[in-house]
């Protein structure tokens, strides 16, 4: 099991007062009472604008394209008041 996805699972679970063991437990009963995943299994779908904006963070991220940078508040207000 990948340790990062297993340490947010237990801080996921914590308040509720559930170990993984438990959460695994739970998860194969309803797999049970279901005859199958207790949840679909897809690809989610996002409209145009999100997919750009995922591809453009990506590639930022990725450093293939530069980051905006702003000294204030007031600069970041004007560039969304300027791309309307």
């Amino acid at each position: 099991m990948d340790p990062e996805v297993k340490a947010k699972a237990e801080r996921t679970f914590a308040p509720l007062g559930l170990t993984i063991a438990d959460a695994v437990t739970i998860f194969l009963h309803k797999a049970n009472l279901e005859g199958g995943l207790p949840f679909s299994v897809r690809q989610p779908r996002y409209n145009v604008t999100t997919e750009a904006a995922m591809r453009e963070a990506e590639n930022i991220i990725a450093g293939r394209i530069p980051a905006k940078r702003y000294d204030s508040f007031g600069e970041v207000v004007a560039d969304l008041d300027a791309d309307d």
